[in-house]
């Protein structure tokens, strides 16, 4: 332990501690940009600087360590002075224009310009000019970068892809794609967790708020939305809404008034995803010697890219099984349709998600065998949701408790646990031990394979047969996972992968704050609401049966994989593509 002062406060913290972390453990604040704890620990911003009583420069607090005696000053004269020149200077080479900011009013750089009362700047503006094409999910704005590296880490230490990295010389370096590279070239997940580490505006989702305005237009079509699991934690974030007051009820009425006809929950095809994925599972262990163990689950449109691309070998050893939202969109356009009595042709089919790579996923055409074009239409992010709900005014006060539609709005509490990491594994194994056994186990069986550890194991009974299991979370993780299994390391049954750390609810679409990771206390909601939900199995989703009874026979038959399934060998991994409507 070392003894020191940081403005006068006296301050003991164990030897290492950096003077950032000391000076928060007595509430005293100091600015930051690019700082990520563990991750962008660099001082490259330097707004974090601060004075040490008989130095002659300043050092960066989020890496310098703490010593036995030592005087801080975080806001001296010296200090306010330099301190403001480096953000003028940030300001100098950053498209300023906030006004039109996706993060304004969640800016890092705007607050911190904000409270030191930067009004004018005596610096020339020489922001680089923005060259990105705008048809691809994932928007660069190099205009608005602020080269703080963060994208460069997230990227590079938890999913172990290295997309971004430092480009050019001089006053002319900046953050690009690797290598020069164009990002429809590279091995990019779109995972988006670049975009909700960036403190600016310089990274963000491709909004399609405009083009879902125009399919509200539409007379001619009828707008059937559903909502993912991990919206139902976040979606009020971001509008003033109280975890408390953030129900699914507001959020369907939120939809009613935006001009939605129909609001489904994906749960529902999640459902159908572990019947599916479930009864995959039993009949590849039932044919052991026929296939490659482990069988991984499909469902992250992210996982799918990153195993493409970086284990091209391995595609045939993940679920055939499609993602609930491409499962729900095939059956909007066919049994749903039928079922609402509308036109097909008709239909256009919205998907509200925490994810940025989903909005690739509508697009493979490979996908979509519904035959009305795209199986889903359009994809928004749960912060687009948000975005559209503030532009079209709406109050939280404005919003009551609305049922989902009338059929596809029931669910299960498995599938409510699909958005946090384990949520997939352990709805498939209750599931599994019933297609098996014909009984239920206990909803809670199979928990151990609960939490946010980065890669999980669980050893279970399934009907006599001992099933060992993993799940990862963060495509660093997944890496590990997948090279331990190719060197025989360790061997497992059944494997779940989620491309963004903690699973859907920390996804790469989901509402942010700077410095604040959210997934551990959103997925604790989601296992609340599957603890107090009558139907704890997705067999037992009332919807799910019917579907069954009445249109797919059973999973697995051969309506079921035409509309369910698909041959992700095939899927084409560019960013741009589309169906032609």
């Amino acid at each position: 332990m070392v003894k020191l002062m940081i403005n006068g406060q006296e301050v003991t913290v164990k030897e290492g501690t950096s003077i950032m972390d000391a000076a928060e453990k007595v509430g005293i604040h100091i600015p930051h940009l690019c700082y990520l704890r563990g991750l962008n620990e660099i001082g490259a911003c330097r707004v974090c600087v601060v004075e040490i009583k008989g130095m002659k420069k300043l050092v960066t607090a989020c890496n310098t360590a703490c010593e036995e005696g030592m005087e801080i000053f975080t806001n001296s004269p010296r200090v306010r002075s330099l301190r403001r020149i480096n953000v003028e200077l940030i300001l100098s080479d950053h498209n300023a224009n906030c006004a039109s900011c996706i993060k304004s009013g969640n800016c890092t750089l705007q607050s911190i310009a904000n409270d030191m009362g930067i009004i004018t700047n005596d610096y020339n503006n020489i922001a680089e000019k923005a060259r990105w094409d705008l048809n691809i999910p994932l928007i660069r704005d190099a205009s608005k970068c602020v080269k703080c590296m963060r994208c460069v880490q997230i990227c590079e230490k938890v999913q172990d892809l290295g997309v971004w990295n430092l480009i050019g010389s001089g006053y002319r370096t900046t953050i690009g794609v690797r290598e020069n590279n164009n990002i429809n070239e590279i091995d990019c997940a779109l995972c988006g967790q670049c975009i909700t580490h960036c403190p600016v505006g310089a990274l963000r989702e491709r909004d399609d708020r405009l083009t879902f305005n125009d399919a509200i237009a539409d007379e001619d079509k009828v707008i059937i939305a559903q909502v993912a699991p991990a919206v139902r934690t976040a979606w009020g974030e971001q509008i003033g809404l109280k975890d408390k007051d953030a129900t699914m009820g507001k959020l369907v009425c939120a939809l009613k008034k935006i001009g939605v006809d129909y609001v489904f929950d994906t749960n529902y095809s999640a459902d159908m995803t572990i019947m599916e994925e479930g009864s995959e599972f039993l009949s590849r262990l039932s044919n052991r010697n026929r296939y490659k163990w482990p069988m991984y689950t499909s469902c992250c449109p992210g996982w799918v890219r990153f195993m493409k691309t970086q284990y091209p070998d391995m595609v045939d050893d993940l679920s055939t099984a499609k993602s609930p939202q491409q499962m729900f969109g095939a059956l909007s356009k066919t049994y749903i349709a039928e079922k609402l009595g509308v036109d097909p042709s008709k239909i256009y089919s919205v998907s509200i998600m925490p994810c940025t790579a989903k909005k690739y996923e509508r697009s493979v055409r490979e996908v979509n065998s519904a035959g009305y074009g795209s199986d889903v239409d359009l994809v928004l992010t749960t912060r687009e949701l948000d975005r559209f709900i503030r532009s079209d005014s709406i109050k939280p006060q404005d919003l009551i408790d609305m049922p989902f539609d009338d059929i596809f709005g029931e669910s299960s509490g498995a599938a409510v646990i699909f958005g946090a990491t384990g949520g997939v594994m352990e709805a498939a194994l209750r599931s599994a031990y019933f297609l098996a056994t014909g009984k239920n186990p206990d909803p809670d069986a199979f928990k151990n394979v609960r939490g946010m550890d980065g890669w999980k194991e669980a050893t279970f009974d399934l009907a006599g047969t001992e099933l060992k299991v993993a799940v990862v979370s963060g495509l660093g993780n997944a890496r590990r996972l997948v090279e331990a299994v190719r060197k025989g390391e360790v061997a497992y049954d059944f494997v779940e992968v989620m491309a963004c750390p903690g699973g859907c609810v920390g996804g790469g679409g989901q509402p942010f704050k700077d410095g604040e990771e959210k997934a551990e206390e959103r997925a604790k909601k989601l296992y609340g609401l599957d603890k107090i939900n009558d139907i704890r199995f997705s067999h037992e989703n009332p919807a799910v049966k019917l579907t069954y009874s009445e249109f797919l026979d059973n999973p697995l038959s051969h309506r079921a994989h035409e509309l369910l399934h698909t041959d992700l060998n095939s899927w084409n991994l560019d960013m741009r593509q589309d169906m032609e409507e």
